[in-house]
């Protein structure tokens, strides 16, 4: 389809949707105008569901067999199959940033954590100040759990899961660990244990392949509930198919065939989670949950092709904001879907899971505190109405590595698109700054063929700050239209504008050595005192037109994080 077709189109949906007789400076009124079709729960019959979300990690666009011919997932395509796919439907780029809007249903720039990642040596954790979903769920009556996963900071112990509203925590609090012994390492010499039980390192507990190992421990908390007592919300976050590419053979066994060996490796990840998943459903049904349950799948950024993940067709990787880092796997299986079986193209964000759940629980979601940027979407979920959702701030990083073609003239004086930033609002997405690696990566089916495939289409266009698509029409990011709708880039400017203004400072402290597992008993774990002072943090000078000599003070610390920024980019951690 031709770029003049496309763009046609655009007009057209454009217009439809009424977005050129908004005010973008203030906030989105056709959000905020939204009633959600599903009434308010209640009543004596009312019986709040059982929710058990699942995330993986670093799970791939196409790492999954209804995506894909490659990977064999026939648990996850049957649950997706009798459920609703959510195949419009958005995460981060990254995993602390996905991880913390899951939790809170705001976005990075509202919780200080709108650059990289929370590292493990980093005096830093989601803002304590920030209700968290089981917060919010226990005060409904629910039994909170969290299996797996936590990369949201542990560096005092209110920072921990069992801190921030789970009743009970069993996994890895880093960022990456190995699969069996479950050592981490956060550079050369810098490793420790990471494996806990609780608030107490779980010795002992190594050996056991962590996708199996959280499984049994879901299914372990099944058979201790009593699923007519309470209602129950798990929290399963699984480190796979993060880095590093480990798995029982048996699964390699199915992909002998696959010419190139990380894929390789990469699929028997996948299909162990397949796996696993299988053993907590079949859980549920034995132990009486599933008739009044709610599954959740999602991922938690885009694949790594550089580590078998793959997210073709969609552009870019894990860590960019092109398509392929940010649109995520996703859907919901529920014996109480009104319309199941079906495929939803709905815009869905991972904040809206935050509102969307605490719905489904009997929560009051006029009592929220204010600022929260997710949105109710049981409605569009379950019955398959229109989504609330309009538009999506992907992210705004001041602190990331400057465009050097972008100005704040090209911004039309209200926005430096050296500075990266995306944002999507109705069918059109624009990006600034630096997105990150934007090729189109195929499938890697040939051993020797990966250093071929980053060549295929890699800079074949002049370097630029700013693009503009219509993601509907283009989902594959291929043809840009800044030149052609000037008019269109000038409005989203002024959303990111907007957005910038209600930024809150950012949250990346400088390492402290005291986090160092010699100094902690040989594990990864908290090191300073409760009644620490935090630290102040960054001021990052709001981007209100001012131009670059206002910001030059920042310079050397941009300077700093760039060879930084660049490994946790790459997914080298």
């Amino acid at each position: 389809m031709g770029v003049s077709a496309l763009t046609g189109l655009s007009v057209v949906s454009l217009l439809s949707l009424g977005y050129l007789s908004w005010d973008w400076t203030k906030p989105n009124q056709v959000e905020n105008d939204v009633v959600s079709e599903l009434g308010e729960p209640g009543g004596p019959s009312y019986r709040p569901p059982h929710i058990i979300f699942i995330m993986t990690d670093d799970q791939g666009f196409n790492d999954i067999g209804y995506h894909s011919k490659d990977i064999r997932t026939p648990v996850l395509d049957k649950l997706a199959a009798q459920g609703v796919k959510l195949e419009n439907y958005y995460i981060q780029p990254t995993c602390t940033p996905s991880r913390s809007q899951f939790m809170t249903g705001r976005y990075q720039i509202h919780t200080g954590l709108q650059h990289g990642i929370i590292r493990p040596q980093q005096p830093n954790c989601l803002p304590l100040d920030q209700a968290t979903l089981p917060e919010q769920l226990q005060q409904l009556g629910y039994s909170t759990h969290m299996v797996g996963k936590w990369h949201l900071g542990f560096y005092k112990r209110a920072c921990l899961p069992t801190r921030r509203g789970f009743h009970s925590y069993f996994g890895s609090l880093t960022g990456s660990v190995d699969y069996y012994s479950y050592w981490a390492c956060d550079g050369p010499g810098v490793c420790g244990f990471d494996l806990h039980e609780g608030e107490s390192v779980a010795w002992g507990r190594a050996g056991t392949y962590s996708t199996q190992l959280y499984a049994r421990r879901v299914r372990k908390i099944l058979a201790a509930h009593d699923p007519n007592a309470a209602p129950l919300f798990i929290f399963l976050s699984f480190q796979a198919v993060h880095t590093p590419l480990q798995s029982p053979r048996s699964y390699i066994y199915p992909y002998r065939r696959l010419g190139n060996v990380d894929r390789r490796k990469y699929a028997a990840m996948v299909t162990a989670v397949d796996e696993a998943v299988r053993n907590v459903t079949a859980a549920l049904r034995k132990y009486g949950y599933y008739d009044n349950s709610v599954i959740i799948f999602s991922t938690d950024n885009g694949g790594q092709p550089l580590f078998g993940g793959n997210n073709w067709p969609l552009r870019g990787r894990k860590g960019t904001y092109w398509e392929g880092g940010v649109r995520g796997l996703g859907f919901v299986h529920s014996p109480l879907l009104q319309r199941p079986r079906r495929v939803s193209h709905e815009l869905l964000h991972i904040t809206d899971w935050y509102p969307t759940l605490l719905r489904i629980a009997g929560g009051n979601l006029s009592a929220l505190a204010s600022g929260v940027d997710g949105h109710d979407a049981w409605g569009s979920i379950s019955e398959g109405v229109a989504s609330p959702r309009r538009e999506i701030l992907h992210n705004i990083d001041p602190l990331h590595n400057l465009a050097p073609h972008g100005s704040l003239e090209e911004g039309w004086g209200m926005w430096d698109t050296s500075v990266q930033a995306a944002v999507r609002v109705g069918d059109w997405k624009l990006l600034t700054g630096d997105p990150g690696y934007g090729d189109w990566t195929p499938p890697q089916m040939l051993a020797s063929f990966p250093g071929a495939w980053w060549n295929l289409e890699r800079h074949t266009a002049p370097r630029r700050s700013l693009w503009l698509f219509n993601v509907t029409a283009d989902p594959y990011e291929r043809h840009d239209v800044s030149e052609q709708r000037p008019d269109v880039v000038r409005l989203l400017l002024a959303r990111l504008a907007y957005y910038n203004r209600t930024a809150v400072p950012i949250r990346y402290p400088p390492e402290d050595p005291r986090a160092q597992p010699q100094n902690n008993g040989g594990a990864w774990g908290p090191w300073a005192s409760d009644d620490e002072k935090e630290q102040d943090w960054v001021e990052v000078l709001q981007l209100r037109g001012k131009d670059r000599k206002g910001k030059c003070k920042h310079c050397s610390m941009r300077a700093f994080f760039k060879k930084l920024n660049t490994g946790i980019m790459s997914n080298r951690i």
